[in-house]
């Protein structure tokens, strides 16, 4: 994370500590020029590319005379052959392709400018493309979200409305109604960050021909339920790993006779809940619990993995290349525990730091490879094997 607490230019000038007490959740902020010069990552072209990928996921979002359709990816040339090259009222469209930062190193080390908000809470980098009166209608999100302008322009209208009920039916969240608070034009490098639940309406505005396109970086905010219910599934893990034992067996020595045979009797209700509120978790099982949930890809991603090499060789080309996380890969620690994709490890001392670099920036320089001069062996085993797994990949390639 950003320690040095700066006022950052992305901030508008703000230090992260004064934007986090003053805006994080609370209310909106524009941002001109947030990232001065910026004009985009990739071309329409290749975000169409992208769409067209497999394992890519993304969404033709259509506005057809009153009604809003949503199609979704992979998409081929016919696809986007039907769209209308000039859009009108009565039919626009939006593209929007998630998770670029898994595929764009550029767009990977866009959202290392945001670790002011820790990684835990990161989701991914959304790319949309949209013609001249584009969107995808009044809506609201349930998570944070910074929306940062690359080509072109785009209208931004916000409500402190708090009717956000849905059109019935609709592929999308779309508000049946919006009440215009204030509105912004947003172009080349501009920003504007959206708490959660704020109702938010964004248009499309083409300029000289240049269409619109806008990074979104949007963060994680899982439901107290979904919390909740993986958490409970966790600690039936922990039972059945045996790491929570609940010795010995039911027992009722002192059974007292029922008028009912088929009640079940509050003697043996009281008993269970006894045993049941045995089972108790502490700060550190949270702490494992979310290490291993929030860093747990998603479904859709899949890892190549590394060609096979021998461990010495890989030990070599980490001193001469560094070591970088995959741009797919999720590590985040606690303590001295570590958390790659879903998986947990615990190392200390000289190699936890190690660890914790790698994590904080996803990678590891040569230089500082020499600093530390690895000799933990089991460390340099660890590497190698998020490496094989496809992990991990080395700083040069």
């Amino acid at each position: 994370m950003n320690t040095k607490n700066q006022a950052l230019q992305l901030l508008g000038g703000l230090t992260p500590s004064q934007f986090i007490a003053e805006y994080w959740q609370k209310r909106p902020l524009l941002i001109k020029n947030a990232i001065p010069n910026f004009k985009g990552l990739l071309s329409p072209e290749e975000l169409a590319g992208l769409a067209c990928e497999d394992e890519v996921q993304s969404r033709i979002v259509e506005y057809i005379k009153g009604t809003w359709h949503a199609s979704h990816g992979p998409f081929d040339d016919a696809d986007f052959a039907k769209l209308p090259d000039v859009p009108t009222k009565d039919h626009n469209w939006t593209l929007l392709v998630q998770s670029v930062n898994h595929y764009l190193p550029e767009a990977a080390a866009l959202l290392q400018q945001f670790d002011f908000i820790p990684h835990a809470r990161l989701d991914d980098l959304m790319v949309s493309y949209a013609p001249d009166g584009g969107g995808v209608g009044p809506h609201f999100d349930s998570y944070d979200v910074f929306l940062l302008q690359g080509q072109g322009k785009r209208q931004w209208r916000i409500s402190e409305q708090t009717d956000l009920s849905l059109i019935e039916g609709a592929p999308l969240r779309i508000l049946q109604n919006f009440d215009t608070a204030q509105e912004w034009l947003l172009e080349a490098g501009d920003m504007l960050y959206l708490p959660p639940h704020l109702a938010h309406w964004g248009i499309a505005v083409s300029d000289e021909a240049v269409d619109c396109m806008t990074y979104s970086i949007g963060f994680r905010a899982p439901k107290n339920q979904e919390l909740a219910t993986e958490f409970l599934g966790f600690m039936q893990d922990r039972l059945n790993q045996d790491k929570l034992i609940l010795d010995g067996i039911y027992q009722d020595a002192d059974l007292s006779l029922q008028n009912h045979p088929a009640e079940i009797g509050r003697a043996m209700i009281a008993t269970v809940s006894a045993n049941l509120h045995k089972i108790q978790w502490s700060d550190y099982v949270v702490a494992e619990f979310l290490g291993t949930y929030l860093s747990d890809p998603k479904a859709d991603v899949v890892f190549d993995a590394n060609k096979k090499i021998s461990s010495r060789v890989f030990g070599e080309k980490l001193a001469k290349l560094g070591i970088a996380l995959d741009l797919k890969s999720q590590m985040l620690f606690f303590d001295d525990n570590f958390f790659m994709n879903g998986e947990m490890v615990q190392f200390s001392g000289e190699s936890a730091t190690i660890l914790k670099s790698l994590a904080d920036n996803r990678h590891i320089v040569t230089d500082d490879i020499k600093a530390y001069k690895i000799q933990d062996a089991l460390l340099l085993q660890q590497l190698y094997d998020w490496y094989i797994a496809g992990y991990l990949r080395f700083e040069s390639n």
